[in-house]
C-alpha cells in the first residue's frame, strides 16, 4: 500500500499518515529502492486503531498506547487503557453525585461535611485537584467559603462542597469558569436549575459517546494486535 491508500480510507492527507509514522503511532514502513514508503495491512490496522483511540482517550494517551504497543510493551499500553476507564468511571460517579445533589436545593439545607466544615486542603483532596485550583474557583466567584474568625482560614460547608462538586464536573465537561460561575450561582440562590440540568445532560451525552468510543477502540486495537507479526 501507498500512503495515499491509507489516507483515503479515513479522509486524511498523505502527509498526516507520514507524520503518524514519524511520531511512532504506526510501525516503521519498508522502503522501495527509490525510497518510497511501502505500507501493509498491519499499518492500515495500526492507523485504524490510533484514530479510534483518539476520541476514546485523547490524542496524547492514544499516542502513548500506540508507542507502547509498537515497542512491544503491552503492559504499559493496557495500563494507559485502564487509567482511561478509571477516569470515565470517576466522571460517572461525580455526575451521579451531582444529580443527587439537585434534589435538596429547594427542599432545605444539606448536612455539614464535618462539625467544623472542611479546610481547603480537605476539599481539594476530595475532588482530586490542587488547592490552587480551589482558590481559582473562588476568585471566579464559583465558591464563596466563609472564614474562621480566629485563624482567617477558609471554611467549606456542605453547600460549598456541593458547589465545588458542580464546578469540578462542569470544568471536566469543558465549560469556562464564567459559565460555571453562572450555573453555580443559580443553584446557590435556588433561582432555577435549568442551566444545571442542561449541562448535566450534555455531559452525560459526552460520557456515553466516550464509552462507546472506547468499545470501538478496543476492537480496532485488538485487530491491530492480531495483525502484528
Amino acid at each position: 500500500m501507498r500512503p495515499a491508500d491509507l489516507a483515503r480510507e479515513h479522509g486524511i492527507s498523505t502527509q498526516a499518515v507520514r507524520n503518524y509514522e514519524q511520531d511512532g503511532f504506526l510501525p516503521p514502513a519498508a522502503r522501495t529502492p527509490s525510497g518510497y514508503r511501502v505500507y501493509t495491512e498491519t499499518h492500515a490496522a495500526a492507523l485504524r486503531a490510533f484514530l479510534a483511540l483518539v476520541p476514546a482517550y485523547g490524542h496524547a494517551t492514544a499516542g502513548g498506547i500506540m508507542h507502547a504497543v509498537n515497542e512491544d510493551d503491552l503492559t504499559r499500553a493496557l495500563t494507559l487503557i485502564d487509567r482511561g476507564h478509571e477516569q470515565l468511571l470517576r466522571d460517572r460517579e461525580t455526575l451521579n453525585t451531582v444529580r443527587k445533589a439537585i434534589g435538596p436545593l429547594t427542599t432545605g439545607p444539606v448536612g455539614e461535611p464535618a462539625a467544623t466544615g472542611w479546610s481547603i486542603g480537605e476539599l481539594a483532596h476530595r475532588l482530586g485537584v490542587t488547592a490552587a485550583t480551589v482558590r481559582a474557583w473562588e476568585r471566579a466567584g464559583i465558591l464563596v467559603p466563609s472564614r474562621n474568625r480566629a485563624t482567617g482560614y477558609r471554611v467549606f460547608r456542605a453547600a460549598d462542597v456541593r458547589d465545588a462538586e458542580l464546578a469540578h464536573l462542569l470544568r471536566r465537561g469543558g465549560y469556562p469558569l464564567a459559565h460555571i460561575a453562572t450555573v453555580v450561582g443559580q443553584v446557590r440562590t435556588a433561582g432555577g436549575t435549568e442551566s444545571l440540568v442542561q449541562a448535566l445532560e450534555t455531559w452525560q451525552g459526552r460520557l456515553t459517546a466516550r464509552g462507546l468510543a472506547m468499545l470501538d477502540a478496543a476492537a480496532r486495537l485488538s485487530a491491530y494486535l492480531a495483525s502484528r507479526p
